[in-house]
């Protein structure tokens, strides 16, 4: 007999973890965990959630008539939730939790409840930090070593208050039972005809574990989601400084560019101060990391404009794009940094110049960009290590592989003395349809 007594305090720990569980899958009960501070609303809505899933297992147990009597975790859930939603969440969730068993003639149970989840909200306000109810342990030992060992003792000390107070709604509840023997409280062991010091001893600590369970796996599903909102940040962190970085050689020659023309041309400085302009309005109002191809090559435009009154006829730029493309979305800045290094490394030392191509297609759900130019050319060795040498190509490839991991395709080709092609292959992704004005097929730009 003794042995069936166990089995069932194992199946009211296994149906914990399962009811706590299946909460976790909601978003709304996500989103509800990640809060600390909530409204009176969000805290009602905490209880009336939790309630319906603890609440149905007291269903269970009345409808079965205490067949399963291991699926109801009323005291339990209404402590958890007050411990982690606070006098309001757990007295609401008590009462809430208690309607079956009141309904079944058990007229004690909601006061019982109540009762618990109040002082799982008392638990709450007596917590140094509001993170030890999600760090507490479920073993007084343990919380004594690390009471006696720690010099900060305060997680320590609010476990093994953690473990008596729910050892106390355990003692409130089979003192309820011995009082009002019929029809006061459900308790276990109100039947179980053994009663030796051991079975009540697994009795308490199945309790314990009960309580603790829900909230340990909530807590993992929040530290998931910490998690990912972390690696979020930390992703649009890098997309911005990535996104951002320009040479600043570009803006010194640019602005002496300007102060030369001042005197010889005063209309096209003026046309290259308003080039400039745009483009350094752009970079400091950006906040999305994707923009349409059309406002990039908007971008480009400007960024070559200026180049060209530098270099002259010696910079000829061309552009084959298919007009499908120009509503796709792409990283914002993606061929900026690949047109630089074009012009620095390609053909800023060619005497007679050079050209720069940038192609665009769509091809089986897939957006295919090319850049080409006819420069110098990149040696063999370099172009081994390009990814990790290179500012402005690792500069895309880094911001590529946070956006989209593995589902792209960077790759760069070059031959001494006959040029660099550098090629993106990424997934197809249609934007807002822009505003800008269809482009042909081929177009060409020349200063």
């Amino acid at each position: 007999m003794l042995q069936q007594y166990l089995v069932i305090l194992l199946v009211k720990l296994a149906v914990a973890a399962s009811l706590a569980s299946l909460l976790t899958r909601s978003g709304r009960f996500q989103r509800m965990l990640m809060r600390e501070e909530r409204t009176l609303t969000q805290r009602v809505q905490m209880a009336i959630v939790c309630a319906v899933i603890f609440g149905s297992g007291v269903a269970t147990r009345i409808m079965t008539h205490d067949a399963y009597q291991a699926v109801d975790l009323g005291l339990e859930g209404s402590l958890a939730i007050g411990m982690l939603g606070g006098y309001v969440t757990g007295l609401l969730s008590g009462v809430l939790i208690s309607i079956p068993a009141m309904l079944n003639g058990e007229l004690m149970s909601m006061t019982l409840l109540a009762a618990v989840g109040v002082l799982g909200g008392l638990l709450r306000d007596v917590a140094p930090d509001k993170e030890f109810i999600w760090k507490f342990t479920m073993f007084p030992d343990l919380a004594l070593v690390r009471l006696l060992r720690k010099g900060d003792l305060r997680l320590p000390a609010f476990s093994i208050i953690c473990v008596l107070m729910i050892a106390l709604a355990e003692l409130l509840r089979s003192s309820l039972n011995a009082v009002f023997p019929t029809k006061g409280v459900f308790a276990l062991q109100e039947h179980w005809q053994e009663h030796s010091p051991w079975l009540t001893v697994a009795v308490y600590l199945t309790t314990l574990f009960a309580t603790a369970l829900p909230i340990k796996i909530w807590n993992s599903s929040r530290n998931e989601k910490k998690l990912e909102q972390q690696q979020l940040h930390l992703n649009q962190a890098r997309l911005a400084a990535l996104s951002r970085q320009i040479n600043p050689h570009f803006l010194f020659n640019t602005l002496n560019s300007v102060a030369s023309l001042i005197r010889l041309d005063p209309e096209q400085a003026r046309q290259v101060v308003y080039k400039l302009s745009k483009i350094l309005r752009r970079l400091l109002r950006q906040q999305d990391n994707l923009t349409t191809f059309a406002e990039e090559l908007s971008f480009i435009d400007d960024y070559l404009a200026i180049e060209m009154v530098r270099f002259g006829d010696k910079l000829r730029f061309f552009r084959e794009v298919d007009p499908e493309t120009l509503d796709m979305l792409v990283p914002s800045m993606l061929l900026q940094p690949i047109v630089e290094n074009s012009i620095r490394h390609g053909l800023s030392s060619k005497v007679e110049g050079g050209t720069i191509r940038v192609r665009s297609r769509l091809a089986a759900g897939r957006l295919l960009i090319t850049v080409e130019d006819d420069g110098i050319g990149i040696p063999e060795e370099k172009l081994a290590n390009l990814f990790d040498l290179g500012i402005g190509v690792s500069n895309v490839n880094e911001r590529l592989q946070v956006l989209y991991g593995d589902d792209y395709k960077m790759w760069v080709d070059s031959r001494l003395g006959e040029g660099t092609t550098t090629g993106i292959d990424l997934p197809e992704q249609a934007g807002v349809t822009s505003s800008a004005p269809a482009e042909t097929l081929v177009e060409s730009r020349k200063s």
